[in-house]
């Protein structure tokens, strides 16, 4: 089979594609043969350190199960999949452990389950964290990205009064009104009028703007960046609350409210309330140029490998 690999630490040029044997599931595993994989930022930055070499890059997979391992059960050759890699993604067969592994239902295709199997749970899962009520007010950071994207139509659906979309450039703004942001703000314009809930995957000085934009009371929830230094004082003065957000965390520590929002999403998915945007499809080959997309932050949406094309 191939699959993409690093043996070097570096920006996107550093990935190749090489052949290699096909994994066998380990204990507790399932392989699947990979028809779509999400690239996603935290996975392009580890191309710059923090994994061990050489590292086949891990990620959100949707395919058909092929070989199940020992212990696993409920499972059946031949059934589509989605789930979380976190090593041996950029392939064409993916090992996967069954806790991080969920049916597709028909009337899902693959594009949008892998958009949804990790950026659609990070949106879902960082709106319940702020505890969004209806008709409170939201502004959402990065907001034309993978996890952004989704987050502006979730807001909505979950009855937000007012979602401001905040993105770093004005070419996407178009892009944030059809899939429904009440308001798009570029980072240098101001927001107006204080918001409830801050969802911010952006960190450092946008970071900074959007505790300034949060409401007595408020709540900052931070995902997916590097943050600034926070003083608490002037946080219990204003009463505002900054939580921290993270996948593997929520994903293993509260797997029944993962599998309840998977549900979720799926459902809304196949009722037309939440549209996965997809930026582009390209083969293993052009995983590099994946990366340099998601690095810049010019997509719009997910960016998508296609092994079999």
């Amino acid at each position: 089979m191939r699959r993409v690999v690093f043996s070097e630490y570096g920006g996107p040029e550093v990935l190749r594609v090489e052949d290699a044997s096909r994994p066998e599931p380990g204990e507790g595993e399932l392989v699947i043969e990979v028809a779509a994989i999400g690239l996603s930022l935290p996975v392009v930055r580890s191309t710059h350190g923090g994994a061990q070499l050489p590292h086949v890059p891990g990620g959100e997979v949707v395919g058909r199960v092929v070989s199940i391992g020992s212990g696993v059960t409920g499972w059946r050759v031949g059934q589509r999949a989605a789930g979380l890699a976190f090593s041996g993604a950029y392939a064409e067969f993916a090992p996967v452990a069954a806790s991080f592994l969920a049916p597709v239902p028909d009337d899902v295709d693959d594009a949008s389950a892998v958009a949804l199997v990790r950026s659609g749970q990070v949106a879902l899962g960082v709106l319940r964290a702020a505890a969004l009520q209806p008709g409170e007010s939201v502004l959402i950071t990065g907001a034309a990205g993978g996890v952004g994207h989704l987050a502006v139509q979730l807001a909505s659906v979950l009855g937000a009064r007012r979602v401001v979309a905040a993105v770093g450039s004005a070419a996407k703004v178009s892009f944030l009104r059809d899939i429904g942001a009440g308001e798009v703000v570029t980072y240098d314009q101001p927001v107006g009028e204080p918001v409830d809930v801050v969802l911010d995957g952006v960190g450092g000085a946008v970071q900074e703007a959007g505790l300034e934009c949060l409401a007595p009371l408020g709540r900052f929830v931070s995902y997916n960046a590097a943050g600034v230094d926070v003083d608490v004082n002037q946080l219990r003065f204003q009463a505002k609350t900054v939580i921290g957000f993270a996948m593997a965390h929520f994903a293993s520590r509260r797997p029944d409210v993962y599998a309840r929002h998977r549900e979720e999403l799926w459902k809304l998915c196949a009722g037309g309330q939440v549209r996965p945007a997809i930026h582009c499809t390209l083969p293993l080959e052009r995983a590099a140029e994946g990366h340099r997309i998601i690095e810049s932050r010019e997509n719009l949406g997910k960016v998508v490998l296609n092994p079999t094309s």
